[in-house]
């Protein structure tokens, strides 16, 4: 066990130097979630309001201005990535929970389960997810529990493909084959041998997840459907952002570029887990 777990680092640390790219996300994301989380050593409290310091551009005392009630810009940023991230993790987390489920269901038992779950998929995955998702957040009140639970609850069907995929793939291997052949339960087949085999794959998906999830709820909270105030987002805050475009333009650029780093970063460490994972699985194979 040790050595498959130093062989993985060592692959870690290899896939790191020769990606310089993914290894600079990495460090962008680390910086990021750092600062998300010390957020509250900045000597300017989020939701101030200083009337006499109303839309001032980037200067000593404010790195990144002050937006339109004369708020620190910049710590406004910060308390949005934990907004942000905190979104965007647990989004995935219900999704892959689901996904996981409905996946695996499908594709071990087969037959009218894998149909009708299949087809539930395919038709939840037909509806547009700006459509899907705005509609429900009209029933729902906006704010941070609404945002989890809306993306967490439409963003599992290409997980649930995924593991329905490599589920039936697994399920014929002959380590599973005896595992059920000698009268082990379902429930630790599928826990001891299933997800286990699984669980590379889905890494690899949750980085991705959430990527899109970060993504939506910024879209969200663009359209107005998403994080509200004294709240803020890195989507909210470009929300915020469009009547002062004219005269505060730093108050867009700010969280636009967060937004667009983020994600960026995500993509790259999913591509850095696929090209350590894939070896593996296809060694395992």
């Amino acid at each position: 066990m040790a050595g498959k777990k130093n062989r993985r680092m060592h692959q870690v640390k290899k896939e790191l130097k020769r990606n310089k790219t993914a290894a600079v996300a990495l460090i962008y994301l680390i910086i990021i979630l750092l600062a998300a989380i010390f957020a509250f050593l900045s000597p300017y409290p989020p939701d101030k309001v200083d009337v006499v310091n109303v839309l001032q551009g980037p200067s000593a005392d404010h790195w990144f201005g002050t937006d339109e009630l004369g708020r620190d810009y910049l710590t406004r940023a910060l308390y949005g990535g934990r907004i942000s991230l905190t979104v965007g993790i647990l989004a995935m987390l219900i999704s892959t929970g689901i996904g996981v489920l409905i996946g695996t269901l499908s594709g071990y038992f087969g037959g009218w389960i894998d149909n009708v779950l299949m087809r539930l998929v395919d038709i939840i995955s037909s509806i547009p997810w700006m459509i899907l998702v705005t509609v429900v957040s009209i029933y729902l009140t906006p704010g941070l529990k609404a945002i989890i639970l809306v993306i967490g609850l439409f963003t599992w069907m290409s997980t649930a493909r995924l593991v329905r995929a490599e589920t039936l793939s697994i399920k014929e291997r002959e380590y599973v084959l005896y595992a059920k052949s000698s009268g082990q339960s379902l429930s630790k087949v599928i826990w001891k041998h299933i997800i286990p085999a699984v669980f590379p794959t889905l890494i690899v998906a949750a980085t991705v997840s959430i990527a899109n999830a970060i993504m939506m709820e910024s879209a969200l909270s663009f359209l107005g459907l998403g994080i509200q105030q004294p709240l803020s987002s890195w989507g909210s805050m470009l929300q915020n952002a469009q009547g002062n475009l004219g005269t505060a333009p730093y108050m867009a650029i700010l969280p636009g570029l967060l937004i667009v780093l983020t994600v960026y970063s995500f993509n790259k460490i999913g591509d850095l887990l696929r090209a350590i994972v894939e070896p593996g699985m296809s060694g395992n194979k």
